[in-house]
C-alpha cells in the first residue's frame, strides 16, 4: 500500500513540475511581449516574471491547468513590437491587440497558435506582410487586422481556414487579387476596401493568383 502512496506521489509531483515548466515558459513568452512594448499607462504593472505563473497577472486568463488561453490588451497605448515568443503560447484562444500603437511585422511564429480562435491587431500601425503561416491556425474564426500599414497579397493558405468567419483586412496597402474560395467565399467585399493596390476579386480559372503584388 505504502508502495501505491509513493508512487501517486511521484506522478504527482511530477504533473505539477510539467504544469510549472508550462506556466514558466508562457510567463516567459508574455515578459519578452512585455519588454518589447512601450507602456506609458502601466497597464503592464502586474506582468512580474518573479512569479510562478503569469494567470495571477492583470489582462491574463488561463484555464483550470494555468494555461493561458487569452490576452487582453486592447486600447492600451502601447507602442512597439509583437515578438516571435508570442508563438510559444500553444492554448492561446484570445490575443486582442487592438487599437493601440503597435509596429513592426506580425511575426510568423503566431501561425504555431494551433488553439487561437480570435486575432485582433486591428487599428495599429502594424507593417510588412502577412505571414502565411496564418493559415495553420486551423481554429481560427475571427481575423481582424484592418487600419495597419500592411502590403503584400493577402495568402491564399487563409482561405484553407473551413472555421474562418470573419475577415477584415481593410484600410492597409495590400496588393493582388482578393481570395474567393473556401472560407473567403463569404467574406463581404468591404471588408477590403482601402487597400488602393488590390485587384479586385480572384477570377477563378481566368487569371493567375500569382501577380507581381510587392
Amino acid at each position: 500500500m505504502a508502495a501505491i502512496h509513493v508512487l501517486v506521489f511521484v506522478a504527482l509531483t511530477v504533473l505539477s513540475l510539467c504544469l510549472l515548466a508550462s506556466a514558466n515558459s508562457e510567463g516567459d513568452a508574455l515578459y519578452a511581449l512585455r519588454r518589447s512594448l512601450s507602456d506609458p499607462d502601466k497597464v503592464l504593472q502586474s506582468w512580474d516574471p518573479n512569479l510562478v505563473n503569469p494567470c495571477t497577472w492583470f489582462h491574463v486568463t488561463c484555464n483550470q491547468d494555468n494555461r493561458v488561453t487569452r490576452v487582453d490588451l486592447g486600447n492600451s497605448n502601447l507602442s512597439g513590437h509583437l515578438v516571435p515568443e508570442l508563438g510559444k503560447l500553444d492554448h492561446l484562444q484570445y490575443l486582442e491587440l487592438y487599437k493601440n500603437k503597435i509596429q513592426g511585422s506580425i511575426p510568423v511564429e503566431l501561425g504555431n497558435l494551433k488553439s487561437l480562435i480570435s486575432l485582433d491587431l486591428y487599428n495599429n500601425n502594424i507593417s510588412g506582410r502577412i505571414p502565411p503561416s496564418l493559415g495553420n491556425l486551423k481554429s481560427l474564426v475571427f481575423l481582424r487586422l484592418n487600419d495597419n500599414q500592411l502590403n503584400g497579397p493577402i495568402p491564399k493558405s487563409l482561405a484553407s481556414i473551413s472555421t474562418l468567419k470573419v475577415v477584415d483586412v481593410s484600410n492597409n496597402n495590400l496588393c493582388g487579387p482578393i481570395p474567393t474560395t473556401g472560407s473567403f467565399e463569404h467574406i463581404p467585399l468591404n471588408n477590403f476596401e482601402n487597400n488602393p493596390r488590390l485587384e479586385g476579386p480572384e477570377l477563378q480559372g481566368l487569371a493567375s493568383y500569382d501577380t507581381n503584388c510587392s
